[in-house]
């Protein structure tokens, strides 16, 4: 009889924290929304950090801003040096589509640079700090060949392939001079593109792009000087300014990004840390109570 009680009192237990965390989960993403309890104008900020290895994270909160009715105009807040071609494209079309609706403008950090700059290329107006690290318009390939490292400790790399070109950049051979050429030519078209998109974003001759397309980095004032930045200022200059770009009247209300540990987050970890106590404690009585029965 005792035995049942206790099981019963741990399948209640198990019930009631699954409720509860169902409950603290649509909690969490009904408040979490962007702008859900704001009021008035709004100005969202969108942070691109670090190297940009994926876009879905990014390309979704634009979308989110963008189909808010409430958001007037958004901020890619960007430090970030670089990253893939592909996820930087992918951003850059997306930050097209939605300056096509609203203003959008760019405050660099500390550094903005190549897939960075590339993004920053599609907004309406980019800020800069004097010292941001900004350009490097170019594209980077690098490979490793480790062949000689393998014949001195004895061992010998076997590629099995479909096409004369298929191991590439294999680190178990050298790149023979076609290779180089097919790879010098992928990289020249990137970078063509690369140079087509800020010529277009910043409306500067393309002549004029290419002079400086060659994997230069530069401050926030040499950049200003050359065209591809607008105007020096940090954060909030850029809030100020683009709020009275969108025509927002007074002080704007702004979404500042979502923090990494949020308070459900917290509450949610102090929860469940506690039901799991609870639950190993109920487990050691059972343990001793079987034991008890069995003795």
């Amino acid at each position: 009889m005792k035995r049942r009680r206790i099981f019963v009192g741990l399948g209640v237990i198990a019930v009631l924290l699954v409720f509860f965390f169902f409950i603290l989960f649509f909690m969490g993403r009904y408040m979490e929304r962007p702008g859900r309890f704001a009021f008035g104008d709004k100005v969202a900020i969108i942070e691109i950090k670090g190297v940009i290895a994926q876009s879905s994270g990014i390309i979704e909160e634009i979308r989110q801003y963008e189909e808010d009715e409430g958001v007037k105009a958004i901020i890619l807040r960007i430090d970030s040096p670089g990253g893939g071609v592909g996820p930087s494209q992918e951003i850059y079309r997306e930050v097209l589509k939605a300056k096509s609706r609203k203003k959008v403008v760019t405050s660099m950090g500390s550094v903005a640079a190549s897939g960075g700059y590339y993004i920053a290329c599609a907004s309406d107006l980019i800020f800069a700090n004097p010292g941001t690290l900004t350009g490097s318009i170019g594209v980077l390939m690098e490979f490793a060949n480790i062949e000689e490292l393998f014949k001195k400790i004895g061992i010998k790399g076997v590629v099995l392939k479909s096409g004369e070109h298929k191991d590439i950049g294999s680190p178990f051979r050298e790149m023979t001079p076609e290779d180089k050429k097919i790879i010098q030519g992928v990289i020249d078209n990137v970078h063509q593109q690369f140079i087509q998109a800020v010529a277009e974003g910043r409306k500067l001759d393309r002549a004029a792009v290419t002079q400086i397309a060659d994997g230069r980095i530069l401050t926030g004032e040499q950049a200003k000087q050359f065209g591809l930045v607008d105007q020096m200022g940090n954060l909030q200059d850029a809030i100020e300014v683009v709020a009275k770009m969108a025509g927002i009247k007074g002080k704007p209300n702004v979404l500042y990004p979502k923090k990494k540990i949020s308070l459900w987050e917290l509450l949610v970890r102090e929860t469940a840390s506690t039901l799991l106590e609870i639950i190993k404690e109920q487990g050691l009585e059972l343990n001793y109570r079987l034991s008890t029965v069995l003795d």
